[in-house]
């Protein structure tokens, strides 16, 4: 890991044991390590400073500390992931923030770097995500968990919604949403700034934290990234992400 500006940079990885669709999934065997290794290994080829997982499971500290990664044991009450990562980074002496989703064992590290070069060179920029054309992901626009994000001039984030926005009311407008990523970067006041806030209305409606932070007027610029990462919500995913190592493995 090495820095990639002058800023000091954090990725935490939020790891929780239960999940309603996939129990103990961090620890699900990928090609004979635990899904959680291969994203913090993912994280750790990026430019960040520090990766650090943050549990609130001994299983999950164990098997980290197994393959040598650094693990905090959090509070078992926070109600999301952000709440979870600023435990750790609030106590740390860090300028940006990044959240790595924890089932995402592909993801690209320079998709955290240039996330957090999108942070680290626009002082009006509060937060950053990252979004691919739903032609590169292949899911269905219709679909409720797939999440829809509009730009606006400046890539900035306009909405994020579960439903297919934008509404074309002729039909004839050429103007596509794309499908929304959930990996952010913060600059660490605005994340200590954003745990503080309770949730807001948008937030309860449509089940997205990030319409928190634009509710309250943040400026969150948005990645648009040329590929498409599979994350793993079931077991059938992580099976297809298995398939697609195998076959990486084998070239």
């Amino acid at each position: 890991m090495g820095s990639s500006c002058e800023l000091r940079t954090l990725a935490v990885i939020p790891a929780r044991f239960a999940s309603t669709r996939f129990p103990g999934k961090p620890l699900a065997d990928l090609c004979g390590r635990p899904l959680i290794q291969w994203t913090y290994e993912a994280a750790a080829a990026s430019g960040v400073n520090d990766v650090v997982v943050a549990t609130d499971d001994a299983r999950i500290i164990k098997a980290v500390q197994a393959f040598g990664g650094e693990v905090i044991m959090t509070r078992a009450d926070h109600e999301t992931g952000t709440d979870r990562i600023a435990e750790v980074a609030l106590a740390r002496g860090v300028d940006v923030v990044v959240n790595v989703q924890g089932d995402e064992p592909l993801i690209p590290p320079a998709v955290i770097d240039r996330l957090v070069a999108l942070v680290a060179t626009d002082t009006n920029t509060d937060m950053a995500t990252a979004a691919v054309p739903f032609s590169i992901s292949g899911a269905d626009p219709a679909d409720a968990n797939a999440v829809k994000v509009v730009l606006g001039q400046e890539q900035q984030a306009l909405y994020f919604s579960r439903a297919a926005i934008p509404f074309c009311r002729d039909g004839d407008a050429q103007v596509a949403p794309l499908h929304h990523w959930g990996i952010y970067a913060y600059r660490r006041e605005f994340l200590k700034r954003f745990v503080s806030w309770a949730p807001t209305a948008l937030e309860r409606c449509e089940k997205l934290e990030q319409l928190r932070a634009l509710e309250h007027g943040a400026r969150i610029r948005v990645l648009v990234a040329e590929q498409s990462v599979q994350g793993v919500d079931t077991p059938e995913d992580l099976e297809a992400v298995a398939r697609r190592v195998s076959q990486s493995l084998q070239q």
